[in-house]
């Protein structure tokens, strides 16, 4: 990812804060002429220029800034959003096979928090780099004019702070990554602990938990407070180049020979210059931090994605309309995997070979040692990762030279955590079903045993959910998101361990419930514990061998 974009929008904010910079400089050491000629008490009228001098830098540093700042966001905010669209779009086709370990929370700190700090950086750093160059060299040529020696030690100072900046961008580098790793995991204990709070308050391990938050918070404050010792170091020596260059300005100015205002002005220019040039400690950090995020953000988006996308010359699928609630506008069709095999990581096998055919309208359980691949299996149905050996068909069509999205199109994904936004109960439902009515997402709430917990919330679909929004139990988000993929109105429903964090009552119940209303969908639930397999069709281990069949079909 590109870190610093030197674009013409950007160029101009850097002139116009280089000139409000300047103007701030003007304004310190003609103020301190103006002090010192003035307790000379000279005519007023020998004054009038440097008075009109001091107004005219006191206006123009507040105005060359605002518009410095007007520019710099405006253009900051564009790159912004064009960034966002950028990564969300290259990371679609990543998800999930290429996210390896990360959990929601870290994925949503890189592409939101990480991608800001990037793009900020063409703020943070282009802009005030730029104007303090401007704004330093026009001062050192100035004062140079005036008397060359000051200029030179302006011109020594420039060359010391640039130095001083490099050398804080090398101290802030080397612990950011260690900042960076350590607020991940403040944030990962964080949604870890919010998300289970139900059950870790059931089997009394709060405290345990509120142990890990303390220890990452702590790591957290140990990692900052040793990059603070960098940065700090780093301003110390900003302030200490600052006071040379004072003195020895001040030296030369008492042995030039020029007037007693006109030294002020020699003595401050070099102040007025090391304030202006102060910024640049914190352009580091921005700069070191925008580093480490881009090399986080590269990290995960310069991956191969998992599944290559239908051969040209497929014809594209249809859209469906979702207006009807009670039927689905697509027959489940008949999935078929012949020696299949599949791995998330390259070279390696996680899944078969595998012999599986799955009917249209069929309710399979999927059961099996842990990591035998079962969550791959489903990852391999959903199209979410690509066969390594052997075949996988929809309707005698090979998944991988059909149209990825078509077959997708015919699948809906229930895993073990449903994510629940905050915002309305009608925009978590559309998310599935953007084309659907306000009956036809009743009637998925209804169908997921959600009608009565409908019935009762006062706003109906306009209630919010999520933060700042009615909370909702284990059994009522699972069922949520049941709600969603017959909302979707696709013909096949996986679900990875939907149930998992229920008692067992309200297990039984979510999935007798969504098999129910299952209507013509094929069914595939993995599992682990057992729950309601007396209420599907058959059920298949799977084993590092490849796939064994356990009960015969029984009829529904």
């Amino acid at each position: 990812m590109k870190l610093l974009h030197l674009g013409r929008g950007l160029v101009v904010a850097g002139l116009l804060g280089g000139v409000a910079t300047a103007s701030g400089i003007a304004l310190t050491t003609t103020s301190g002429w103006l002090i010192v000629r003035a307790d000379q008490r000279p005519q007023i009228m020998l004054l009038l220029t440097a008075i009109v001098a001091v107004r005219t830098f006191g206006l123009a540093r507040p105005v060359f800034r605002y518009w410095e700042r007007l520019r710099s966001h405006d253009t900051a905010l564009a790159d912004l959003a064009e960034a966002r669209t950028a990564t969300y779009a290259a990371l679609i086709p990543l998800t999930p096979a290429r996210l390896g370990r990360r959990g929601r929370t870290e994925v949503l700190t890189g592409v939101v928090d990480d991608l800001t700090d990037v793009v900020e950086a063409s703020v943070r750093v282009t802009v005030p780099a730029l104007a303090a160059l401007v704004a330093g060299v026009l001062a050192a040529a100035l004062t140079a004019l005036v008397d060359p020696r000051v200029g030179l030690v302006l011109a020594a100072m420039l060359l010391a702070v640039a130095g001083v900046a490099w050398l804080a961008d090398r101290l802030e580098s080397r612990a950011q990554t260690r900042v960076l790793d350590a607020r991940a995991e403040v944030s990962r204990i964080a949604e870890l602990i919010t998300t289970h709070a139900d059950e870790l308050r059931a089997v009394g391990g709060t405290e345990t938990a509120a142990g890990w938050l303390h220890e990452a918070h702590g790591e957290l404050r140990a990692s900052v407070a040793r990059q603070a010792w960098g940065r700090s170091l780093s301003a110390a020596a900003v302030l200490v180049i600052t006071g040379v260059a004072t003195l020895a300005a001040a030296g030369l100015a008492t042995t030039s020979g020029a007037s007693t205002p006109v030294q002020a002005l020699l003595v401050l220019a070099p102040v007025a210059t090391g304030e202006a040039l102060g910024v640049l400690t914190d352009a580091t950090r921005a700069l070191a931090r925008a580093r480490a995020c881009a090399a986080r953000l590269d990290e995960l988006l310069d991956q191969s994605p998992a599944v290559t996308d239908r051969a040209a010359g497929a014809p594209p699928s249809s859209p469906r309309s979702l207006h009807c609630p009670t039927a689905m506008q697509t027959p489940a069709p008949r999935l078929e995997l012949r020696g299949l095999t599949a791995g998330w990581v390259p070279g390696r096998t996680d899944l078969g070979p595998v012999d599986l055919v799955v009917e249209p309208g069929e309710h399979l359980a999927v059961t099996g040692p842990n990591g035998a691949g079962k969550s791959t299996l489903l990852a391999v149905l959903a199209r979410h990762l690509d066969p390594t050996a052997g075949t996988y068909t929809v309707d005698d069509r090979n998944v991988t030279t059909t149209d990825l999205a078509e077959i997708r199109s015919h699948i809906a994904v229930v895993d073990d955590e449903p994510h629940v936004f905050a915002g309305t109960l009608r925009a978590n439902l559309v998310l599935a079903a953007p084309e659907a009515d306000d009956e036809a997402l009743v009637d998925s709430l209804r169908r997921a045993g959600l009608g009565t917990w409908l019935h009762a919330l006062p706003e109906g679909l306009d209630t919010r959910l999520g933060a700042d929004g009615r909370g909702i139990s284990g059994g009522e988000r699972a069922r949520l998101s049941i709600a969603r993929a017959i909302a979707s109105q696709r013909p096949v429903i996986l679900l990875d361990e939907p149930v998992a964090h229920l008692d067992h009552p309200t297990a039984d119940a979510v999935i007798a419930d969504l098999l129910q209303h299952a209507g013509g969908r094929s069914v595939i639930m993995v599992t682990h514990h057992g729950v309601g397999l007396d209420r599907l069709d058959r059920t298949v281990t799977i084993t590092r061998e490849g796939a064994h069949h356990g009960q015969e079909r029984v009829p529904r």
